[in-house]
């Protein structure tokens, strides 16, 4: 547990979690979508959700969970920053069509910035994910290094109370020889 609490990253794994609790998982129109990337030509098993950790060709997936979904047309567009509506910026457009199997896949090449991954089911209103390829992402950062600043601080805190400790001892012994 004491592992857990200092380096918090460690159990922030995608893998097995609650569907309510995957960050991956999105509501479009009160039904849920869930979203991976992935670019196996960098690592052939690793699946990311809005961090992908290099620019290149990168295989995007977006699974229709609810059902309702896959009998409607639903179409993606990925545009080049964060707020997904200038048209010339598009790296990446899927037409809206069905989707029987619930699964719309495609391929785009993202090089380093951010990106709006849009939903636009027919119907509802249009719901997206912010996609950061190959950019820091301070939060996980600040997370790892909570750890070590917590250690070094203790061991500050102990190293300066020995030394007042020794200080003290050293003066009144100190003054005992006048």
């Amino acid at each position: 547990m004491a592992v857990a609490a200092f380096f918090p990253a460690m159990a922030a794994a995608h893998g097995n979690v609650a569907l309510e609790d995957d960050i991956c998982v999105r509501r479009v129109g009160g039904n849920l979508v869930h979203f991976n990337a992935y670019q196996p030509q960098y690592e052939a098993k690793a699946q990311y959700c809005t961090d992908i950790p290099q620019e290149g060709e990168t295989f995007l997936v977006l699974d229709l969970v609810d059902p309702v979904l896959r009998t409607l047309p639903v179409g993606v567009r990925v545009v080049r920053g964060s707020d997904g509506s200038q048209e010339e910026q598009t790296v990446a457009y899927w037409p809206p069509v069905i989707h029987p199997d619930g699964v719309l896949r495609g391929e785009a090449h993202l090089s380093k910035g951010l990106y709006t991954f849009v939903i636009m089911p027919e119907g509802f209103s249009s719901s997206s994910y912010l996609l950061r390829v190959q950019q820091p992402d301070y939060g996980k950062i600040s997370q790892k290094a909570i750890g070590p600043l917590m250690i070094l601080l203790v061991v500050a805190m102990i190293g300066y109370e020995l030394s007042k400790s020794r200080q003290w001892r050293s003066s009144e012994q100190g003054a005992g020889k006048f």
